[in-house]
This record gives C-alpha cells, sequence and structure tokens, in this order.
C-alpha cells in the first residue's frame, strides 16, 4: 500500500464513515426540524467569534508572543480599516484602505 500501514487506512475510513453518517442524519429523518431558540440565536454571534478567534491573532501576535513594538504595519492597517468600515459600511473599502496602509509600510518602510 505505497508505505501507509492498515492503522492509518482504517482510521482514514472510520473517519470518513462517522462524518458521512452525521452529516447525513439529518437527511434521513422523515418529518422536518428546527434548531431550538438557544441554538438558532448562538449562531448569530458565530461568525464573528470565528473571525475574532483567526483574525485577532494575526493583529497583534508574531511567532506565538505579542508584538512588542508600534513599528507594525497590522496596527495601522488595521485602525484604518476599522475606521473606514464605521465610516462607510463597505467590506471591499475597508479591505482596500486596510492594504492602502498595509502595503507601503510593510513593503517601502519594512515594518
Amino acid at each position: 500500500m505505497n508505505g501507509t500501514d492498515a492503522w492509518t487506512v482504517l482510521t482514514i475510513v472510520g473517519m470518513t464513515g462517522i462524518t458521512v453518517l452525521t452529516r447525513s442524519l439529518f437527511f434521513l429523518s422523515g418529518k422536518p426540524w428546527s434548531l431550538p431558540g438557544w441554538a438558532q440565536t448562538g449562531l448569530h454571534y458565530a461568525p464573528m467569534a470565528a473571525l475574532a478567534a483567526v483574525i485577532i491573532p494575526e493583529i497583534v501576535m508574531t511567532d506565538g508572543a505579542l508584538i512588542s513594538t508600534w513599528k507594525d504595519a497590522r496596527l495601522y492597517a488595521t485602525a484604518v480599516g476599522i475606521a473606514w468600515y464605521f465610516w462607510r459600511r463597505s467590506v471591499l473599502g475597508t479591505i482596500v484602505a486596510g492594504m492602502a496602509v498595509y502595503l507601503p509600510l510593510h513593503v517601502g518602510l519594512g515594518w
């Protein structure tokens, strides 16, 4: 099997089976179902929580440690992006404004 042992194959097959089973349970039910109210409320906050969990560490950390200097282009690009979003409420404009600050500072000045 090209260097793949039986336990690895068994693990992959088992995980595939469990994934297919758990994802298809919603389709196997004969009657329609709905989420409880508390779960629907929680789903409203899930995108923001996931975004915060992924983006914030990228802004304030380098190599697993908090940044120790203000000469970091990410800080200024984030500030400009947030300001743009609250001024214009445009996601595309937020990205463009943030990158317009980030690129000159990072590439030009080496921050």
